[in-house]
């Protein structure tokens, strides 16, 4: 099944919610990067939150960067997506992996640590970018995108996500949800959300029943209470090609690309985001070359 979001209002419009498949997507990231279960976690719920969130925004090409920095062994957490569910990430060390924590689960606040901070990035088509920090509570990642969410843009939110991978170091199933109270909600609404997420089992467990992201915000809010709005699919997506790394070429400059040629005769990239590399040639770097002469 391609992974989607959906998009819903609940409550009469009190509450906004957000759930999302991403199995397809972490599984392609876990194959580019070769991740292990642990890395794989951490990865698959940054990714997660942050398609989610880059589909938050209006407009066309507007996008969204999260960064998370916490000290810990998988070192730092980067992921990219925009308003069309398109969402690259990497982390520094994909074979990261340790035993289960106390509670049986993937030991992510382990790999991801909780010294440091988790930022936003958004730009919107303005001059200037959002930009918007918070230290980390928690280092799981659904609690510290709750946290983002209340502490810097001021809405009270429960994010859930969740990655299962399995003993071949493949995912098993991967996605989650946002549930927010917009400002005309109820005391008695908030007060049965609050209840509701507190009963509710772990978003792992519903992925592993495989659960559609519809049927999470009905196990959520009700099925009576739920109105779904959009569907939109999501994926993997990266931006590099050899055109942009040739342009990134040029700029280097005619004395920096003179010396390539020099001494190496070819230069190869590499993108972070999906692993690509691309090679270019003596004469290819020649054409580049005269570019930047130009």
């Amino acid at each position: 099944m391609n992974d989607y979001l959906i998009k819903a209002l609940a409550f009469d419009g009190q509450i906004r919610a957000y759930a999302i498949s991403t199995t397809e997507m972490v599984s392609e990231a876990q194959k580019r990067h070769e991740t292990w279960p642990t890395a794989s976690a951490a990865l698959g719920r940054a990714m997660t939150a942050s398609t989610m969130m880059g589909m938050m925004l209006k407009g066309e090409d507007n996008s969204i960067t999260v960064k998370i920095e916490g000290g810990g062994p998988i070192g730092v957490i980067l992921v990219d997506s925009n308003t069309k569910g398109e969402t690259r990430g990497y982390v520094t060390n994909p074979q990261t992996h340790f035993e289960l924590n106390s509670h049986g689960k993937l030991d992510v606040a382990r790999a991801v640590g909780k010294n440091g901070f988790l930022s936003v990035v958004k730009d919107i088509g303005m001059r200037e970018k959002f930009t918007g920090q918070v230290p980390l509570v928690s280092g799981e990642l659904g609690e510290d995108f709750t946290y983002y969410f209340a502490s810097s843009e001021q809405v009270p939110s429960a994010v859930g996500v969740g990655v299962l991978v399995n003993p071949d170091n493949s995912i098993k199933a991967s996605g989650g949800f946002i549930i927010q109270v917009l400002p005309n909600a109820s005391d008695l609404i908030i007060d049965l959300l609050e209840q509701r997420i507190k009963e509710i089992p772990p978003i792992s467990r519903l992925i592993e029943k495989g659960m559609t992201p519809e049927e999470i915000l009905f196990e959520l809010l009700s099925e009576d209470q739920v109105k779904i709005l959009e569907k939109s699919p999501v994926k993997f997506q990266c931006k590099c090609s050899h055109e942009r790394f040739g342009q990134a070429i040029v700029s280097l400059g005619e004395q920096e690309i003179k010396e390539i040629i020099e001494e190496d005769g070819k230069a190869e990239t590499h993108c972070h985001f999906c692993n690509a590399k691309y090679t270019f040639s003596k004469e290819e770097l020649e054409e580049l070359l005269e570019q930047a002469k130009n």
